[in-house]
């Protein structure tokens, strides 16, 4: 398919992007990597009149690590993040995961920003943000804000930010501890069944804090506070796990589509946060 006619914009700072977004207000999108955006352009789903590429913005990229403090810029790619040898030191769940997103051409393209901004239920991006309980750095006409990740997404691509505003960084604390992201997926490309991103800090033997999200099992991350409950505490044995997944099966709310029927997704689901929960403990 081609997509509707449309002109193009490619400004190389911040405050030309948000002239852009005034002068066209509804008629305006930003582009990071393009990997949602440009199929459903093809696909006649979405008509953009004006398109506002963000490749020559040169502030949005770049990984800054102060202390614990770890801020990515939007325009940082998924191929950037898993070469970049002082994160994977600090905050190895972000290299792990990124090398579990599509392919390489898609993460030589493909932006934390973009997957993170959009609030595609399949993507990877949003629940580890949760997970990691990061600020998502917004700009718009207004000036700048913040919103935690946790509270960002409301529903399958409905989220927090104005159609004015900008993602511009995402910034999170280093987790200290154990960590896992694991996927379950069709092939090689395509989206989650189901995913978990944990984190685990212990404490004599036993878990002292953790967090939870789950990826693709309802039109938002899931972000399960009763999971990570269930878990502090423990040793991490047997049924404390099995009250994990319990409590997590009661927050998620899946649908059926060509990776299944809900009974099949959710059975996935508790085996892939059982190996999230075992793997983060295992390194803790």
């Amino acid at each position: 398919m081609i997509p509707a006619s449309f002109d193009y914009h490619r400004p190389s700072d911040m405050d030309g992007v948000i002239a852009l977004l005034k002068e066209h207000g509804d008629d305006a999108r930003v582009l990071a990597g393009g990997h949602s955006l440009i199929p459903m352009m093809k696909l006649r789903m979405a008509e953009v009149p004006h398109l506002i590429d963000l490749q020559a913005v040169d502030s949005l990229r770049g990984i800054s690590i102060n202390g614990s403090r770890v801020t990515i810029g939007a325009m940082v790619t998924q191929h950037d993040i898993i070469n970049h040898a002082e994160l994977a030191k600090v905050a190895p769940i972000m290299r792990e995961t990124s090398l579990q997103i599509a392919d390489p051409q898609v993460r030589y393209m493909g932006t934390v920003g973009g997957n993170v901004a959009n609030g595609d239920p399949g993507n990877d991006m949003p629940g580890l943000m949760q997970c990691l309980d990061a600020t998502l750095h917004l700009v718009g006409p207004d000036g700048t804000r913040e919103v935690a990740a946790r509270d960002y997404y409301e529903a399958a691509y409905v989220t927090a930010r104005e159609e004015d505003e900008v993602l511009t960084a995402i910034s999170f604390d280093a987790p200290s501890g154990g960590y896992s992201y694991e996927k379950q997926k069709r092939k090689i490309g395509d989206y989650a069944t189901a995913a978990a991103a944990v984190t685990i800090q212990t404490s004599g033997g036993k878990v002292s804090s953790a967090s939870i999200a789950m990826t693709n099992l309802s039109d938002v991350p899931v972000w399960s506070e009763a999971a990570a409950n269930a878990i502090i505490g423990t040793a991490c044995d047997a049924d404390a796990v099995k009250a994990a997944v319990n409590a997590m099966l009661d927050d998620i709310d899946p649908t059926e589509d060509n990776r299944g029927p809900v009974a099949f997704k959710r059975h996935v689901a508790g085996i892939i946060l059982t190996r999230a929960i075992t793997r983060a403990w295992d390194r803790a």
